[in-house]
């Protein structure tokens, strides 16, 4: 990140019990946190919580002698990347919309440069109310990023929409505001996780992908600006905010969805650890254990990728290599052989189930390599690479 502060405001209601979550999720991530709480927002958690936690003094009263200019309106917003309120009271919402300054975060939203981002939280009737829609729409209107709200079992005892998302949907939605929209109006389809392809009811075989990394890279994809559809094997992973996902078993399965997608795709990003073969004739039921040796007839899968590239007119395609040894000699020839402008290589043994990754991306031009970090900076800088050879090759038709 270019810019590191934040400012944090916090406004009285309960849910400001996960503005201290939040905080420590922003902290971790290397961001500076200046927390600005209402006097409301002290009587549901203490200014000191906040302080511990971000390391900065908390603010609350406009008059705080503690800047020399007495001018914390003015100077907490300085230097900062964005202003974040979570979670935003009824009340809250209200002022801004109307422009009223009548505290220090008010004041403070009214005199920044810079964007605002708003994760309301308030009971389903108070959302629902006619008065706080309008002050929304206007919000919106002018420019305000709307988190949330949520759906759900509320403090009062109700169930409905009004709940502040949880801390880490609103730490992902921040991150996403803050990166270049590099693919605005562009569609991506990619593919990850793994594929299962059955021996018989409960037995099957396929391939160790934990699908971080394609997650990590459709996560990235959305935050540029794209339109993301992620045709997903197995896996627990929480789909990516701002993305369709397909869910599929088999490799079979994985090729019919894509081919549903790839036509409206601009570009294909083939991540999914595929099994190269699928079972012939597998049971329909469990196939007992006896002293005997089984012996399985298998038939080589679809070459998913392959059969993208090998279309009239084939979005931009990006292949993945996971190799446990000779990777550059092998990746490379797999980008030649299925004539990718793109690949992303890596080692099984430094890749798989990691929340890190280091690559290598073969294109062209030849190598560019990827240091080990944390998959979601490994992905943006692959959507930034892939986003320059598109734009290439866009030039080139």
């Amino acid at each position: 990140m270019s810019h590191k502060k934040i400012v944090l405001g916090i406004t009285g209601g309960v849910a400001a019990y996960k503005s201290a979550e939040l905080t420590r999720l922003l902290v971790k991530a290397g961001y500076q946190i200046h927390v600005v709480m209402t006097e409301a927002a002290t009587h549901f958690v203490g200014a000191v919580t906040f302080q511990a936690l971000s390391g900065h003094p908390v603010f609350v009263d406009q008059w705080d002698a503690r800047m020399p200019n007495n001018m914390a309106h003015i100077d907490l917003t300085r230097g900062a990347a964005a202003v974040l309120i979570a979670p935003a009271s009824a009340d809250m919402l209200a002022k801004i919309a109307q422009g009223h300054c009548d505290d220090l975060l008010s004041t403070l939203v009214a005199a920044r440069t810079c964007p605002l981002l708003v994760a309301p939280a308030m009971n389903k009737q108070m959302w629902e109310n006619a008065p706080n829609q309008r002050n929304v729409a206007q919000l919106r209107a002018d420019g305000v990023a709307i988190l949330g709200p949520g759906s759900g079992e509320q403090a009062c005892g109700e169930v409905g929409d009004g709940r502040m998302l949880e801390a880490a949907q609103i730490f992902e939605l921040l991150e996403a505001s803050l990166q270049p929209k590099r693919l605005l109006g562009k569609r991506v389809l990619l593919t990850a996780g793994p594929t299962f392809e059955r021996i018989d009811a409960v037995r099957g075989i396929t391939n160790s992908s934990s699908g971080k990394m394609g997650y990590a890279i459709a996560r990235a994809a959305a935050e540029a600006g794209a339109e993301v559809v992620l045709v997903s094997g197995e896996t627990a992973l929480p789909t990516p905010i701002g993305t369709r996902r397909i869910n599929v078993l088999s490799a079979q399965q994985m090729l019919t969805a894509v081919e549903a997608e790839v036509a409206a795709a601009d570009i294909f990003i083939a991540v999914a650890a595929v099994a190269d073969y699928y079972v012939l004739n597998p049971s329909e039921q469990k196939i007992k254990k006896d002293a005997h040796i089984l012996t399985l007839e298998l038939a080589p899968n679809p070459d998913i990728l392959a059969n993208m590239t090998a279309k009239e007119n084939p979005p931009f395609c990006v292949g993945f290599a996971a190799e446990s040894e000779n990777l550059l000699e092998y990746a490379e020839a797999k980008r030649k052989r299925k004539k990718l402008p793109l690949l992303a290589a890596n080692l099984v043994q430094t890749a798989m189930g990691h929340d890190d990754n280091e690559i290598v991306l073969l294109d062209d031009s030849g190598e560019t390599r990827l240091a080990r970090a944390p998959k979601i900076d490994i992905a943006r800088k692959l959507i930034a690479h892939i986003t320059r050879l598109y734009d290439a090759a866009q030039l080139e038709k």
